[in-house]
Order: structure tokens, then C-alpha cells, then sequence
């Protein structure tokens, strides 16, 4: 078996989840970022809404919006 050939069941190659779970993730991670955005601008009641309306997870909302420290960091995210 050839570790770098992507199977089927994940075109991608993503080793764990298929790639339609990472593209949701990726898709979710998106929605959050936006959040967050948002929040800056509009205010935290209006990031919650919008966070809401995209089917984001409510103790992933209060962590982003309630808890900047404990928010995920990456190469292209500030922690606020």
C-alpha cells in the first residue's frame, strides 16, 4: 500500500476523516473566522446571530466569542 496514493473513500489524502468531513471543517473553520470578524465590527450579538444561523456549535460559539484566550490559533489566525 502507497501511503502518498489517496484512496477512494478520500480523494483528498487527508489521513482520519473523509475528505467531505475535512472540507466541512474547513468550511466550519471559515464560518468561525467570519464570526469573529464580525464581532470586532458589529458586536458580539450580532456574530452570535450569525454564527447561529450557520449551525456552529453553541460551546464552540462561547469560546470563540465569550473566551479570546482560549480561542484556536493558526498560521493565517490572530488571537484576539
Amino acid at each position: 500500500m502507497n501511503p502518498l496514493h489517496s484512496s477512494p473513500s478520500n480523494p483528498d489524502g487527508a489521513a482520519g476523516a473523509p475528505a467531505t468531513e475535512h472540507r466541512r471543517d474547513l468550511r466550519r473553520r471559515e464560518i468561525v473566522d467570519d464570526g469573529i470578524a464580525l464581532a470586532r465590527v458589529a458586536g458580539t450579538l450580532s456574530a452570535l446571530e450569525y454564527l447561529k444561523l450557520h449551525a456552529i456549535e453553541g460551546r464552540i460559539i462561547a469560546r470563540v466569542l465569550l473566551d479570546p484566550a482560549r480561542r484556536r490559533s493558526g498560521p493565517d489566525l490572530a488571537v484576539a
